[in-house]
């Protein structure tokens, strides 16, 4: 019996993401505090120069301070260090307050917008200059003042170029997953497309096995006594269609198992094309159908996926004749240099076979014209029957024989 386990890993996290960076602020703040109260017992005094007191030490905290504040309150934090600054300065202690203004700057430039890092960077500056302005002469020379504005601005800048990367890294990143994101999506809908592909297939090769298999058994059926050489050629029929249909399902099967192009599919049969018209009619002839072809010796070479889909197209066609129309069927075929044109119809004498259908035949035809961005013209004839007319462009690149 498992026992069931706690998982703090998240909860944990979450809950240190959201005080880590107050925590890492308030550190830097108290390691400044305490950089500069060191400075304080330890540098030794220059001319001018005041003694530490207890209040040096309560001053520099105020000027550390703010540090921990500069993500949400950037502009604030910089007043108040630079007030406190101030206030230091005038005292002449010894230990030197830049150290936090630069930090400061540089972390404000950093995690803050452009427009009030500058502003923090130009109070910086002044602030620093008044100090410096409130020192003894010997403290406060010429050099002291071009280092301190030289050394303010390198912070600055320092900060808005790894806030500039970090943005750009951030970017990438987003990009990155948006790639990746839409190439998933891709994928999907390539394999929703497939399995709608061979959905369709297998539901002409279904529709057109079990519709020839239906017609020929019931003709088996009626004449097995009378006419039983007539009932052994049906029976012989519904065998070798059953065979072909079997053939056909497992190729599409194998497809639905296969897993991108690792597949070995060299004992797959070629997918059936124009060429296999012959074949097919002579099943349609089998079954009762008589089929009158025009204008099949003159289609060419077409492209291989075009091919396949008028073939398709054809058997399912021919499948609703068999299914609801009458004994003959008529195909006709026209092909134009930018064109293909598909027309079947039957004589509207409907046979006794005749079975009711789903309506997915003629929803195939539609959308396997549809990816060709063929038409469909599909309408009962004023004298019966029923007429469907199908139009393929043809790529310009294939030339016309």
């Amino acid at each position: 019996m498992h026992r069931p386990q706690l998982t703090i890993g998240a909860p944990v996290g979450r809950r240190w993401a959201t005080i880590r960076e107050p925590v890492l602020d308030t550190t830097v703040a108290a390691l400044l505090w305490a950089g500069m109260a060191v400075d304080l017992a330890t540098r030794p005094l220059t001319e001018g120069q005041s003694p530490t007191t207890p209040v040096a030490y309560v001053v520099t905290g105020l000027i550390a301070a703010p540090v921990a504040i500069h993500r949400r309150y950037p502009v604030i934090a910089m007043l108040a260090s630079t007030a406190a600054m101030v206030g230091y300065s005038l005292g002449r202690f010894t230990a030197f307050p830049g150290y936090t203004t630069f930090v400061l700057v540089f972390l404000v430039a950093l995690h803050a917008g452009r427009r009030r890092a500058l502003v923090v960077y130009l109070g910086g500056v002044a602030g620093l200059s008044v100090s410096l302005l409130a020192q003894p002469p010997a403290v406060a020379t010429a050099s002291s003042w071009i280092s301190t504005v030289l050394t303010v601005t390198v912070a600055w800048l320092a900060g808005e170029n790894l806030r500039s990367r970090r943005a750009r890294r951030r970017d990438e990143l987003e990009e990155a997953h948006r790639q990746v994101a839409q190439k998933a999506d891709e994928a999907r809908r390539a394999i929703t497309a497939e399995r709608l592909r061979i959905a369709r297939d297998l539901h002409d090769v279904v529709a057109h096995s079990m519709s020839v298999i239906a017609v020929q058994a019931g003709v088996a059926h009626h004449v097995i006594e009378e006419r039983p050489e007539i009932a052994r050629d049906a029976l012989g029929s519904i065998e070798v269609t059953a065979r072909e249909g079997l053939v056909e399902m497992r190729r599409l099967l194998g497809l639905l198992r296969s897993e991108g192009d690792t597949t070995d599919d060299s004992g797959m049969a070629p997918a059936e094309g124009l060429r296999d018209v012959d074949r097919l009619l002579a099943h349609f002839r089998d079954a009762g159908v008589r089929v009158e072809v025009a204008g099949l010796g003159r289609v060419g070479d077409l492209p291989p996926a075009l091919d396949i889909t008028a073939y398709r197209i054809v058997q399912e066609g021919l499948t609703n004749v068999l299914r609801h129309g009458g004994p003959v069927a008529y195909l006709r075929m026209e092909r134009s240099p930018t064109e293909l044109r598909l027309e079947i119809r039957d004589d509207g004498r409907a046979s006794a076979a005749a079975t009711p259908g789903s309506g997915h035949g003629l929803t195939g035809i539609h959308e396997r014209a549809a990816l060709f961005g063929g038409t469909v013209h599909a309408e009962q004839q004023a004298e019966g029957g029923f007429r469907l007319t199908v139009e393929l462009p043809i790529d310009a690149s294939v030339v016309t024989p």
